[in-house]
This record gives structure tokens, C-alpha cells and sequence, in this order.
């Protein structure tokens, strides 16, 4: 039984890379897997999608971050600083789905408490590979459901 079927999970996509969010949108398709995505082009949209502030509400809790590190404007340890330090949403979910496997990098995303660092290395089948993880995950991970405002 999928997710979709238990307990909904949102997932925010936040990714510069439009082939790369196919790819994930594609696996997930793929697996069977209809939770709902929300994409951020960097970390200034997806703080202002997670913050009510982008013409549209919150997303519903339970979320999941799906986190680039590599991007324009606001990069993905920039967004974590902000994230783990807004009190009402410093208990998201990250999961880092990034090109760079710099030990510089990976330490810094762990350093803001990232779920887990994953290495895009291979568009098809890693992505359904992760979406398999993900899966299994968010099937006995209990996720917070967020402070109130």
C-alpha cells in the first residue's frame, strides 16, 4: 500500500533544475506514488511557499523536503540556516538530492540535521530508487505535524 493510501505526505521539490524535478516527478509516477508535489526553483521561493507567502496557503503537514544544494539566489545550506532557524518551521523533514558529493557540502547539510544526503548519479533508475527509500520511510517515520502560528 502506497503512502498516498495511509497518510498523505507532501512533498516540496525545491530543485533549480527543471529535468532534474521530471525525473523525480516521473519516478514517483512510476512507483505509483500520487502524493502531492509542490516545486521551489531555489530557497527564497520555498521559504516563501512554506511561509503562506507565495499567492497560495501553506502546504499541509505531514512534508517532506526534497533539497538541492547547488542553486542560483539562495543555495541549499543557505535555505537550511533559514529553515532550522524559523521556529515554526524548524521540524521539517530534508532529505539533500544533489549533484554534489563534496564532503564540504555534506557536512554542512548534516550540520543542519538533514534526513539524509543523497547523490544524484543516476537520473532514471537512482531516482526510483529513492522514491523507494522515501517510501519505506515515510511508511514508519512518524512525521511532526508542525506548530501553530
Amino acid at each position: 500500500m502506497s503512502l498516498a493510501l495511509s497518510r498523505q505526505v507532501t512533498i516540496l521539490l525545491v530543485d533549480d533544475n527543471e529535468i532534474d524535478r521530471e525525473a523525480v516527478r516521473r519516478a514517483f509516477a512510476r512507483q505509483k506514488i500520487a502524493n502531492p508535489i509542490i516545486e521551489a526553483e531555489d530557497g527564497i521561493e520555498a521559504l516563501r511557499i512554506l511561509r503562506g507567502q507565495a499567492h497560495s496557503p501553506r502546504p499541509p503537514r505531514p512534508l517532506l523536503i526534497l533539497l538541492d544544494i547547488n542553486m542560483p539566489r539562495m543555495n541549499g545550506v543557505e535555505f537550511l540556516r533559514e529553515l532550522r532557524g524559523d521556529d515554526l518551521l524548524r521540524d521539517c523533514i530534508v532529505f539533500v538530492l544533489t549533484t554534489s558529493n563534496s564532503e564540504e557540502d555534506i557536512m554542512a547539510a548534516y550540520d543542519f540535521n538533514v534526513a539524509g544526503y543523497l547523490v544524484k548519479n543516476d537520473v532514471g533508475n537512482g531516482f526510483v530508487k529513492l522514491i523507494d527509500l522515501l517510501d519505506s520511510f515515510w511508511r514508519i517515520v512518524e512525521f511532526p505535524m508542525g506548530r501553530m502560528t
